[in-house]
């Protein structure tokens, strides 16, 4: 029997790990650094801002379970060494016992870690990150403390927005900082992140955008928050400013990509046959881009650990490529986009244009009803829809859907004019705001 090891039990590992125990006659090791299996961490800011009741759910799954389907798990074991020469994996676990695992197959998926700020003070106490349960665990019961009143939130991407969503809710004063002078520049253009920055605002957030950290202060724990711009005092910093790829573990033997992300093919096999990497700490292919990139989302990472169990298993499984489709709902405001936007797909060398439209989303005689924005970005030649934003303060995130495969299909902006669209006031309007918008692009 083959055996395949997987180094992490997130969702790409945990994913890969399902198709060989379901699908496939495979022996399959599991090996997690954290005392914790499979964490939902994209619910840690609905925990820490008391949205959901418990924790618990955050386990999406039973390890004893996972056991019964014929998995060998280690939790609390770390992976100090790869001999992927001879194939071997050598661990450590909490009684410092060392031992290793063979393997015939190995997979990682050890993910991507936070981007700590090189600052003076950065070894303060009151700093914390968010990535893991034990992050999300400190957090929550810092927010519960008196003494904790104001909050400095370093990132102003969907994690420092989110994060600053919960510690409001939580009745504290939230300061929330960005070198860009916006929130989530990175998925929307500036008509959109504005609408954002303005929920934020409306709702009691101090921004503080445009604004670099350079120290932080106190003596034992973080007083004092220092900017190019400014000196503020706080008690808890939770710095979100990003991630990178966690590639300890092959980076002097795998090739990588440009930000340290392990390169892979459609297989999710990297530069050595017997190894393959998922999830975050992998490159994935952008059908935007139309090239090989780095998109760290929970759903690509799902898909790339099935990709990557079918090939172990001998399955005809190929990646389809990712647009990046993603959502955040902030106070009641809800935005979500795929693919690229304008400003980024610019930055990334494509030649496009953009068409927007905003209308109310069903005829105006309809009671319930509201307001939808909505921008489609486009190759300027090719007409190929390469991107897609929506906000509203109700949920139309559905409709991101439709344009994500729009993009995997290489949808061009001319036949969306014509698509079937369905019409039915309980619903939308007949001349809608995706045909209306596509008819206006030039």
């Amino acid at each position: 029997m083959k055996k395949t090891v997987i180094i992490g039990s997130n969702h790409a590992g945990i994913a890969a790990a399902n198709v060989l125990l379901n699908h496939y006659h495979h022996e399959v090791v599991i090996i997690e650094k954290n005392a914790e299996f499979s964490y939902l961490g994209c619910g840690t800011a609905l925990w820490v801002g008391q949205q959901i009741d418990s924790y618990e759910g955050l386990f999406y799954l039973n390890e004893s379970d996972f056991k019964k389907k014929g998995a060998k798990i280690y939790t609390s074991t770390e992976v100090i060494r790869v001999d992927f020469r001879k194939k071997i994996v050598t661990c450590t676990n909490l009684n410092h016992e060392t031992f290793t695992e063979e393997y015939n197959n190995l997979i990682l998926a050890t993910g991507s870690k936070p981007i700590l700020l090189n600052v003076p003070g950065k070894e303060l106490d009151n700093i914390f990150c968010l990535k893991t349960f034990n992050d999300g665990k400190k957090v929550n019961e810092f927010a519960e403390k008196e003494t904790i009143q104001r909050v400095a939130v370093i990132g102003a991407g969907y994690i420092g927005v989110e994060i600053a969503e919960a510690l409001k809710r939580r009745g504290k004063k939230v300061l929330l900082f960005d070198g860009e002078n916006r929130s989530l520049s990175g998925y929307y253009d500036q008509e959109f992140s504005s609408k954002m920055d303005e929920t934020l605002s409306n709702n009691g957030i101090e921004l503080h955008f445009g604004e670099r950290v350079t120290e932080y202060q106190g003596k034992q724990s973080v007083e004092r928050l220092i900017t190019d711009k400014g000196n503020y005092a706080v008690d808890m910093i939770i710095n979100a400013v990003g991630f990178l790829p966690n590639n300890d573990l092959g980076k002097q033997e795998l090739e990588l990509f440009r930000n340290g992300a392990y390169v892979v093919d459609e297989h999710q096999q990297t530069s050595n046959p017997s190894v393959y990497a998922v999830g975050d700490c992998a490159t994935i292919f952008s059908n935007a881009l139309q090239k090989m990139d780095y998109i760290a989302l929970a759903t690509n990472a799902v898909r790339s650990g099935i990709v990557a169990g079918h090939s172990i298993g001998g399955g005809e499984v190929a990646s389809l490529g990712v647009q990046g489709s993603n959502a955040i709902s902030i106070f009641g405001f809800n935005m979500s986009s795929t693919g690229l936007s304008f400003e980024s797909a610019i930055k990334r060398g494509l030649a496009v244009s953009y068409t927007d439209y905003e209308d109310l989303q069903k005829p105006a005689f309809m009671a319930d009803n509201y307001n939808v924005k909505l921008r489609i970005v486009y190759e300027t030649d090719l007409r190929r829809i390469v991107g897609a934003q929506i906000c509203s303060e109700k949920d139309v995130s559905m409709l991101t859907h439709l344009f994500s495969l729009a993009i995997h299909k290489k949808l061009t902006i001319d036949e969306l004019q014509l698509l079937d669209l369905f019409f039915l006031p309980h619903f939308n309007q007949p001349y809608n705001y995706i045909t209306l918008a596509a008819l206006n692009a030039k």
